[in-house]
């Protein structure tokens, strides 16, 4: 995956209708498939429990069946990237104290992890407006920098193939 520009209003526009619209059909398909349900299988005592709880499940069933069917339209075009910049995010944090542990010891690839980890999770931040823990990475990017001239690594983000993380 390779990080790129995203304009931060129309993501946050395009984002907040993407989750609007799937509480709102989840909210419906899980009440009117559960009504249904109750409809054709009423229970006596009253209790309707297990149906509104296979409603809500055949609900997010079929909103998660749209997402993804939706994933390849270019209004989804900032969210998915968002999705899938936090999921190498994730798989990196899962790995992180030996990748950290190999950048330490002059790993390139580490490096490179790092790299990419750290201007990832900026510009996630940046989108999200999390700018608290900014200059914590701030601090994590100079020691990277530092440890990458003490080696002679040249640091690019562009470089990082999910491929790398194998190694660790």
């Amino acid at each position: 995956m390779k990080l790129k520009e995203i304009d931060k209003g129309r993501y946050r526009r395009h984002l907040n209708k993407v989750f609007i619209g799937s509480a709102l059909a989840l909210a419906v398909l899980s009440l009117g498939i559960a009504q249904l349900l109750i409809a054709f299988f009423p229970n006596a005592a009253g209790s309707h429990f297990h149906w509104n709880l296979l409603g809500v499940v055949f609900g997010a069933l079929l909103v998660g069946a749209g997402l993804s069917r939706l994933r390849q339209h270019p209004f989804m075009t900032e969210v998915v990237y968002v999705w899938e910049l936090k999921q190498r995010l994730n798989k990196i944090a899962r790995k992180r104290r030996k990748v950290e542990a190999a950048a330490e010891q002059g790993n390139e690839t580490a490096m490179q992890v790092l790299q990419f980890c750290y201007a990832g999770s900026r510009q996630l931040w940046q989108l999200d407006d999390n700018t608290i823990v900014m200059d914590e990475l701030t601090v994590k990017q100079t020691e990277l920098n530092n440890l990458a001239d003490t080696h002679g690594v040249i640091l690019d983000a562009g470089v990082y193939d999910e491929n790398m993380l194998k190694q660790f």
